[in-house]
Parts: C-alpha cells; sequence; structure tokens
C-alpha cells in the first residue's frame, strides 16, 4: 500500500527537525514527548524509510533519507497552507488572480514596488502581466483580457471603458553625450532635429494609424519595447523621448543628455487607471491602484518633468 502521511505528521516532522529535537517539539507544538515520538515512529512506518537517527547520538538527527524527505515535507505543508488561504481568501470575496496592462511609459519603479507590495499583502492572489504601448492597454481592458489597465487615455471612445486619473508621466527627449544633438547649441531647431535617427515604440493596435506621437524625424527606428530602446539610446545609435523616471538617473550621472527641442515639449501627461463597467475592481484590486496612485505620486516628486518642468 502507498504511503499516505497525514499533515499532523507532516508538520511534527518538520517540528523536530527545525527545533533538534523531540522534546524541543514537544514544548513548541504544546504536545507530550510521547505523542511526538509515536507520531514519527507512525510516519517512518509509512514511509519505509529512518527519518532521524537515534542511536550514538543524545539529541535525534536527520539520516539521509530524513534530509531529502524534509524538503517534500515542507513543500507538501506550504502548498496546503496556500490551499487554505486562497479558500479563505476567494470566501470572502478576494480574487484569484489581477490581469494587469501596464503602458510602456509607466515609470518601472514604480511598477516594481507596487508589485513588491502587493506580493506580500496578498500572497495567494495570482498576476498576469501585459506590457503594451500606446493603444494595447486600451484594447486589453475594453476586450476584457486585462481586469484593469495603467496607462495615457489616448482620448479613444468606448463607453464601458472607465478612466480614473492616478498620475502622471513624461517623455524626455535624450541621446548619448557626443550624439551629435548632444553637443548642437540649444535650443535646437527642428531641421537639425529631423536629420537624426529616431527610436520610436511603435503601437502595436490600429489605434494610431497614419498618426505619430513625438515623431519629427525623418529617419525613423521602430521597436515596440521600451527597455530596448534605452539601450539603443545609450548606445548613441540613435535619439528619442524616454519616460523621466528611467532617464532621470542617467542624466544625473552624464551618460544621457536631456535634449532642449522646442518641437518637443516636455510636459507632465496624465496616468489613468482604466477598467472595464462590467467589470468592477475587487478588494485586491482596489489595493492595487491605490499603491499605484502613491508611487507615481512619489515618481513625481523626484522628477521636475513629472511635476510639468520642462527639461533645460
Amino acid at each position: 500500500m502507498d504511503a499516505n502521511p497525514t499533515l499532523d505528521q507532516l508538520q511534527v516532522f518538520i517540528a523536530v527537525a527545525d527545533n533538534g529535537g523531540f522534546s524541543a517539539a514537544a514544548g513548541k507544538l504544546r504536545r507530550s514527548q510521547s505523542v511526538i515520538s509515536y507520531t514519527i515512529a507512525n510516519l517512518e512506518a509509512q514511509l519505509q524509510v529512518s527519518l532521524f537517527e537515534r542511536k550514538g547520538t543524545r539529541q535525534p538527527r536527520l539520516t539521509e533519507a530524513g534530509n531529502a524527505m524534509l524538503e517534500d515535507a515542507r513543500r507538501v505543508v506550504a502548498g496546503l497552507q496556500g490551499l487554505r488561504a486562497r479558500a479563505r481568501g476567494l470566501s470572502e470575496g478576494l480574487e484569484a488572480e489581477i490581469s494587469l496592462a501596464v503602458d510602456v511609459t509607466v515609470p518601472d519603479v514604480a511598477l516594481v514596488h507596487v508589485l513588491k507590495e502587493f506580493q506580500q499583502h496578498y500572497p495567494t492572489v495570482g498576476v498576469h502581466l501585459h506590457a503594451g504601448a500606446l493603444g494595447a492597454v486600451f484594447d486589453l481592458v475594453s476586450n476584457r483580457q486585462a481586469d484593469i489597465g495603467i496607462g495615457g487615455q489616448l482620448a479613444l471612445k468606448d463607453d464601458l471603458v472607465i478612466a480614473t486619473e492616478i498620475g502622471t508621466t513624461a517623455m524626455v527627449p535624450v541621446a548619448a553625450p557626443g550624439h551629435p544633438l548632444a553637443e548642437a547649441k540649444p535650443p535646437v531647431p527642428l531641421e537639425i532635429v529631423r536629420e537624426h535617427i529616431q527610436l520610436v515604440v511603435a503601437d502595436l493596435t490600429e489605434h494610431t494609424k497614419g498618426k505619430d506621437f513625438g515623431v519629427l524625424s525623418f529617419k525613423t527606428w521602430s521597436l515596440t519595447d521600451m527597455g530596448m530602446k534605452h539601450a539603443l539610446i545609450l548606445a548613441g545609435l540613435g535619439w528619442g523621448g524616454l519616460p523621466a523616471s528611467m532617464v532621470h538617473p542617467d542624466i544625473a550621472a552624464g551618460r544621457l543628455i536631456a535634449l532642449d527641442l522646442p518641437s518637443y515639449p516636455v510636459v507632465a501627461r496624465p496616468l489613468f487607471m482604466l477598467h472595464h463597467s462590467a467589470n468592477p475592481p475587487g478588494p485586491a484590486t482596489r489595493w492595487m491602484v491605490d499603491s499605484f496612485r502613491e508611487h507615481l505620486i512619489g515618481c513625481a516628486k523626484i522628477s521636475p518633468w513629472m511635476r510639468g518642468t520642462p527639461a533645460r
């Protein structure tokens, strides 16, 4: 017959191993030492292995088999505890998972802090993260593929998508030191800007087809990833607008130069929380939105551009 250890047996096994003996485990679990010894003996009989070496030592030591089984026991107990916590949360109306769509202009530092704190507050709630540019976030929310979206409103129309302003972002035109635009006398006129390769993040949706958001140069390289755009600009392969929170450390360290371009004014632009009217946020989602609002305010405090001050 296959072994069928109980949760209690596994918890006693872990307590003996963690506390250094049967007596210490008995005190920890508030049971008699004889009960602890009996439970371990029954577990060993079921598994048909010796978990502890008892002879020739004052305190029982884990055998080689015991060491191996201990990790399995921990995984089983942790899994069952997680199952119980998830079931308790679901019974209280907590979401099982949140599908989150984030625009590439949302400050990475805010996203990281929000998700880190969310994991601590809601360990049983899964997160499905989408990243997109321009119309992608709106589409994901509108099609109910994402529970909430964090991004710009873009004046897109869907009466069923509700937008609530929660912060600001700003795109700062930058180039690497040594790039012609970085060395040009400010303010740099449009006719000079147009002669240099501009790196732009492309919209994979049809919402912005035929529209150029801040595209000035005659020569452009299109990307779908803001991180790659950042890397290429740092390498001197072109100029482009990057989120203020992303380039703030680079500008301070001299790795990038903020360009003075009258044709590319730097202004704080609102960020919105989007959700479908048929899918109102649950308790964990509301907590996440509040956390985003708090951290976006924090990002704005350290970035002059996100407070609406033009780059010079």
